[in-house]
C-alpha cells in the first residue's frame, strides 16, 4: 500500500513548482514588454520635449541676433546726417584744406564705433579717412557715391569686398548754400556679429531682399542663396542620407541638411530693407540628453531583470550557474553604461564651463564699450562727492559731527544717483524698451541743484527759486530729466561768466503742462535758430563740442515735451522745459 501511494505523492509535490515557474515566465515577459514600451514612450516624449526646448533657445538666440543687428544699423544710420552738418568738414570742402579733416574723423569714429569714415569731394576723391591707406582713392563709380549725390537723404549700400565679403555703407550728400560739396561715407562693422555668432551657434546667415547671403558664419556661403549654401557639400547619395538620418533612433525629421548633417532650421525677419536671418542648430544636444535618460531607464530595468533571473535560477544548480554568468555580463554592461554616463556628464560640465566663459567674455566686452559713457556720466557726482568729503572732514576736525552727517547723507544720495546712472546705461546697452514712472519735478530739481552745489558755491551765483506748494508730477525717466536740468543749470553758469553779480532764477509751475524756467543775467543768445543743432557752441575749443543742448532737446522730445529758448527783455537768456502734466488719476493708475 505504501508503494502504491508513493507515485501519487510525488506528483502532488511537483505541481506547485511548475505553476510557479510558469507564472515567473509570464511575469518576466510582461516586464520585458513594459520595459520596451516605457523606453519607446520615454524616448518619444523626451525627444519632443528636448527638441522643443532646443527650438525655443534657437528662436531666442535668433531674436537676439536680429535685435543686435538692427540696433547697430540704426545707430550708424544717424551718423552721416550729423557729420553732413559738421562746420569743420563743410569748411574743409569749401577751402580745399583737409589737413585737420582726417583727425576730425578719427575723433568721431572712436565715439561712434563704426568700421571707418570717409570724406569724398564732389569728384569722388577720398580727401579724409580714418584709414589713411584709402586717402586719394577715387570712388566716382561707386553706388554709395552716385546714389548719395542724387538724393538728399541718407543712402544705405551693400557692395562686395575684393578679399571676399561685403561692405555695408551709409552715405549722405554734404550741401552748403544749395551746392553739393561732397559725400560723407560711414562703413558699418557687421562682420563682428559673424565672429560672435560663430562661437555660439552652429550656423547663422543673413540674406538681403533678393535672397543673397550677405552675412554668414561660413565664409564660403557669402554671395550664394540659402539653397545653394546648404547644398554646398551634400551627402553623396540619397541612400547614404537615409542611413545617416536613421542611424540614431532618437532622431526627429530634419528641417534641412548642412554638409550632410541633419539640422534644425529657424528663420526670422530683420526689420531693415527686407533682410532675413536664419540659423541651423544640430540635434546633437537632444540626442545626448535623451540617450542619458534612456541609459538610466535601461539600467533600472536591467537590474529588475537580473533580480528576476536570480529568483528563477534558484530552482536548479544549472540555472544558478547560468544566472551567475548572465549576472557577470550584466554587471559588465552596467559598468560600461555608468562609465559612458560619467563621461557624458563630464563632457556636459565642460560644455557648461565653456558657455559660461563665453558669456563672461561677452559681458566684459560690453563693459569695455560702456566705460567711456560711465566715466562721463559719473564725473559730476564724483566731483560733488569730493567736495562733500572735504567739507565733512573739516567739520569733524572742528567737532561738528551733526553737520558732517548731513554731508555724508548727501554723499549717500549721490551714490544712489550713480547707481541709477549705471542701471540706465545698462538698459541702454540692452536696447530694450523704456519704462516711464511718475517723477516729482520739484524733487528732481532739488537733486539737480545738489549736484551743481559745488560749482554754484565756487562761482558765488545768486540762485532764486520759486516752487509751488503742490507736487508737480510728470511721467518720464527721473535720471534723464535731472540730466536736462543739470545741463540747463550748467549752461546758465557758463552764460554768467564775466558778469559782476551773476544771478540765476528758477521757476517751476504747473498748468496745462509742467514748466521749468531757467533765467540768467548773462549776455544772451546770439543765434537762436541753430542753438539746438548738434556741434553748435560758443565755447573755446576743448571746453565742449556743442552737444549738451542738442541731447537735452532730444530727451525732452522723447518724453513728449519741448525745450525752448529766448532772450529776456532785461538781458540774459531764458530756457523753458515743458512736459505733459501727470493728472492725479493717471498718477494713481501708474502706481
Amino acid at each position: 500500500m505504501t508503494d502504491r501511494q508513493t507515485p501519487d505523492h510525488h506528483p502532488k509535490r511537483r505541481r506547485p513548482p511548475r505553476t510557479t515557474g510558469w507564472r515567473i515566465r509570464v511575469a518576466l515577459a510582461l516586464l520585458i514588454v513594459v520595459a520596451t514600451a516605457t523606453v519607446v514612450i520615454t524616448n518619444r516624449l523626451l525627444t519632443d520635449r528636448f527638441t522643443e526646448n532646443t527650438r525655443n533657445r534657437a528662436e531666442l538666440r535668433l531674436a537676439l541676433y536680429s535685435g543686435n543687428l538692427l540696433s547697430e544699423l540704426r545707430r550708424n544710420s544717424i551718423v552721416p546726417q550729423l557729420l553732413a552738418r559738421d562746420p569743420a568738414l563743410i569748411g574743409a570742402l569749401n577751402s580745399d584744406d583737409f589737413s585737420q579733416s582726417t583727425q576730425r574723423l578719427l575723433s568721431f569714429v572712436e565715439e561712434i564705433g563704426a568700421a571707418s569714415l570717409m570724406l569724398l569731394d564732389a569728384d569722388g576723391r577720398t580727401v579724409a579717412a580714418t584709414d589713411r591707406n584709402r586717402l586719394g582713392e577715387n570712388h566716382k563709380g561707386e553706388h554709395y557715391f552716385l546714389d548719395a549725390l542724387r538724393s538728399n537723404q541718407t543712402i544705405f549700400t551693400v557692395s562686395e569686398r575684393e578679399a571676399g565679403g561685403y561692405h555695408f555703407t551709409y552715405s549722405r550728400r554734404i550741401d552748403f548754400q544749395a551746392d553739393s560739396l561732397g559725400v560723407i561715407a560711414v562703413e558699418v562693422d557687421l562682420r563682428k556679429f559673424e565672429r560672435a555668432w560663430a562661437g555660439i551657434s552652429d550656423a547663422v546667415l543673413v540674406t538681403d531682399s533678393t535672397g543673397r547671403i550677405i552675412l554668414a558664419t561660413e565664409p564660403r556661403w557669402r554671395g550664394l542663396t540659402e539653397v545653394e549654401a546648404v547644398q554646398r557639400e551634400p551627402v553623396t547619395s540619397a541612400i547614404e542620407r537615409a542611413i545617416r538620418a536613421t542611424a540614431d533612433w532618437t532622431q526627429l525629421p530634419a528641417d534641412a541638411y548642412v554638409q550632410g548633417e541633419a539640422v534644425m532650421r529657424m528663420e526670422g525677419r530683420v526689420a531693415f530693407h527686407g533682410w532675413r536671418i536664419a540659423s541651423f542648430t544640430t540635434y546633437a544636444s537632444v540626442r545626448e540628453k535623451v540617450n542619458g535618460f534612456l541609459a538610466l531607464e535601461i539600467m533600472g530595468f536591467a537590474i529588475l531583470l537580473a533580480l528576476a533571473f536570480y529568483f528563477l535560477s534558484r530552482k536548479t544548480a544549472l540555472r544558478m550557474n547560468l544566472f551567475q554568468r548572465e549576472s557577470a555580463e550584466l554587471r559588465a554592461v552596467n559598468a560600461r553604461l555608468q562609465r559612458e554616463i560619467a563621461e557624458r556628464k563630464k563632457m556636459q560640465g565642460q560644455l557648461e564651463v565653456a558657455e559660461q566663459t563665453l558669456a563672461q567674455s561677452s559681458k566684459l566686452a560690453a563693459l569695455g564699450e560702456m566705460s567711456a559713457a560711465v566715466s562721463h556720466e559719473l564725473n559730476q557726482p564724483l566731483a560733488a562727492m569730493k567736495t562733500y568729503l572735504a567739507g565733512a572732514g573739516l567739520l569733524l576736525r572742528r567737532n561738528r559731527p551733526d553737520e558732517a552727517l548731513a554731508s555724508f547723507s548727501r554723499i549717500d544720495d549721490l551714490i544712489e544717483r550713480m547707481g541709477a546712472i549705471t542701471r540706465q546705461l545698462k538698459s541702454y546697452a540692452r536696447k530694450g524698451g523704456e519704462s516711464f514712472t511718475p517723477v516729482n519735478m520739484g524733487d528732481a530739481l532739488l537733486s539737480a541743484l545738489s549736484m551743481m552745489e559745488p560749482q554754484l558755491k565756487r562761482r558765488r551765483v545768486q540762485i532764486t527759486r520759486a516752487l509751488p506748494d503742490e507736487s508737480v508730477m510728470v511721467l518720464g525717466d527721473r535720471v534723464r530729466i535731472e540730466q536736462v536740468m543739470v545741463n540747463l543749470l550748467r549752461n546758465a553758469l557758463d552764460a554768467t561768466q564775466g558778469v559782476a553779480e551773476p544771478q540765476v532764477e528758477i521757476l517751476l509751475s504747473a498748468g496745462e503742462t509742467a514748466t521749468l524756467t531757467v533765467r540768467d543775467n548773462g549776455h544772451g543768445i546770439e543765434d537762436l535758430e541753430t542753438l539746438f543743432e548738434p556741434f553748435y557752441t560758443t565755447k573755446q575749443p576743448g571746453e565742449g563740442v556743442g552737444l549738451g543742448l542738442a541731447i537735452s532737446s532730444g530727451i525732452v522730445n522723447d518724453l513728449g515735451g519741448r525745450l525752448t529758448a529766448r532772450n529776456a527783455a532785461a538781458g540774459g537768456a531764458v530756457f523753458e522745459m515743458q512736459l505733459p502734466i501727470l493728472e492725479e488719476e493717471e498718477h494713481r493708475a501708474a502706481e
